[in-house]
């Protein structure tokens, strides 16, 4: 069993059923391998938990990265609108809300932290950046715990009136 698949699983489950449903055995049913599969990739529920983390952090970087814009802040907008359309920002939410302990959020504050310094000293207008993607964590809010409140269409027009605050 990779150790994405156990990832997979564990997301799925915080999906259906809450956070109180996490419990290494139920992950480990859920990806059809045995709980000593499942303990050799994640010792204990904690990891689990700083694993599905870790992800979330590497794939939106990932998404960043691949928009190929100018600056960073049109990279951060264009790919927090990918992950809404996509519906992996459902996943931010199940994923820290199974955490009730602020050490394993810890690589995710640090991770805001840089997102929101990244490229600063290099935008046009610095102050614009900085409420563009505060208003991209607004979006990532909003979508996370209430997916189907906008459409496309209202997403669309969102992301081209956040377009329209930084400089050309």
């Amino acid at each position: 069993m990779r150790r994405e698949e156990l990832l997979d699983a564990a997301e799925d489950l915080l999906c259906d059923q809450g956070s109180q449903a996490l419990t290494l055995a139920a992950v480990a049913e859920r990806a059809g391998c045995s709980k000593g599969g499942l303990l050799y990739h994640f010792a204990t529920k904690e990891a689990l938990i700083r694993g599905m983390v870790e992800r979330l952090i590497e794939d939106f970087d990932q998404l960043v990265a691949a928009q190929g814009h100018d600056t960073y802040t049109k990279n951060y907008l264009d790919a927090t609108f990918a992950a809404v359309r996509s519906g992996r920002l459902r996943r931010w939410a199940v994923v820290t809300g199974a955490s009730g302990n602020p050490y394993l959020l810890a690589p995710l504050r640090e991770a805001m932290a840089r997102w929101h310094r990244e490229g600063l000293e290099t935008e046009p207008d610095p102050a614009a950046a900085q409420i563009v993607r505060l208003a991209c964590e607004g979006v990532w809010d909003v979508a996370s715990h209430d997916p189907t409140l906008y459409d496309d269409e209202r997403y669309t027009e969102l992301k081209r009136r956040l377009l329209a605050l930084l400089p050309a």
